[in-house]
């Protein structure tokens, strides 16, 4: 069976998407520059590649020397960011200092299609761009991630929110999981399964922290009311059928889960990671999610391999 991350290069490569990565000074960025073009994953772009930096014929380049390409992106960003008081001139002055601010107003004017950023700068500058230079959904005000996780026996999960939002309110959490529930859709193909996860299953306990879970259930389900969805639950009445007959069994979530949603990032950062270090699972993101086009951010520590898996998650992401 292939891995999840295969299947996603492979559709990938059937529509090659044009993605910015504006730190091409960065050599990892060039190699994956150079494999991504090589395997028809996606159609790269570099900001001001280096001379001599030895870049495959198949990949585009931009320059932030070029003036009506930075005058367009100023201007872009003025309009999303006058109502906050910036000026024309603060526009321009911010596009010609940040390469991040510059490629994500790109992304916004559809010069290209989406964005990669974050082996260099910081996530704090990275969501800083994307929120600037692209903006959130119509109907959304956050910007989370999730990680796709995949376990050795093939079974792929979504988990929300493991690495942006630390401390959601009910209706943030909510918008969380709607948001991870369509991400999951698009990028798996199967229907998503929510489950809100807690220290209590269906009123064990109470708590205020459990009385925000349900909340955020009937939150959700006044956004998205097809969305299938359930809690509070706790993570083995939510993954296990057999837990799910004892603990839950009139859920129709519960046992069957496929994407779960952590209360704070504390619960959902530990979880991915003993997942990935315990479990063994495959765990690919943070995927952001709750911007008008991808921008995504990578680990400084990251590999080409991981910059190239992030490029395929994206352009599956992009709008058809």
């Amino acid at each position: 069976m292939s891995s999840v991350i295969e299947r996603l290069r492979e559709r990938a490569a059937k529509q090659p998407r044009r993605i910015i990565f504006p730190e091409s000074d960065d050599p990892r960025v060039i190699e994956a520059a150079n494999r991504l073009a090589e395997g028809g994953i996606a159609t790269p772009v570099l900001l001001d590649p280096p001379q001599g930096a030895g870049i495959h014929p198949a990949i585009e380049t931009m320059s932030l020397q070029d003036d009506a390409l930075r005058e367009d992106a100023a201007m872009q960003l003025y309009r999303n960011r006058q109502h906050k008081g910036l000026s024309p001139e603060g526009a321009r002055e911010a596009v010609a200092a940040d390469r991040l601010i510059f490629a994500a107003a790109l992304v916004k004017l559809g010069k290209v299609e989406a964005g990669i950023a974050g082996s260099l700068a910081t996530t704090a500058n990275v969501l800083r761009a994307g929120l600037y230079g692209i903006g959130t959904l119509p109907n959304g005000h956050l910007v989370s991630s999730f990680f796709l996780i995949q376990f050795t026996e093939g079974n792929t999960v979504s988990f929300a929110d493991c690495a942006v939002v630390p401390d959601p309110d009910a209706d943030q959490l909510a918008e969380i999981a709607v948001t991870t529930a369509r991400s999951h859709r698009r990028l798996t193909g199967t229907e998503p399964r929510v489950a809100l996860l807690s220290f209590s299953t269906l009123g064990s306990a109470e708590h205020l922290r459990v009385d925000k879970v349900r909340r955020a259930k009937q939150r959700a389900l006044e956004i998205d009311p097809q969305l299938l969805i359930d809690g509070e639950l706790q993570f083995d009445a939510a993954y296990s059928a057999q837990v799910a007959r004892r603990k839950a069994k009139d859920s129709p979530v519960a046992g069957q889960a496929n994407v779960f949603i952590f209360p704070d990032l504390d619960s959902g950062n530990i979880g991915y990671k003993i997942a990935e270090r315990i479990g063994k699972a495959a765990a690919y993101g943070p995927i952001i999610q709750g911007l008008q086009s991808p921008w995504m951010d990578l680990s400084r520590g990251c590999s080409a391999d991981d910059i190239i898996n992030v490029a395929a998650i994206t352009a599956c992401l992009c709008a058809s």
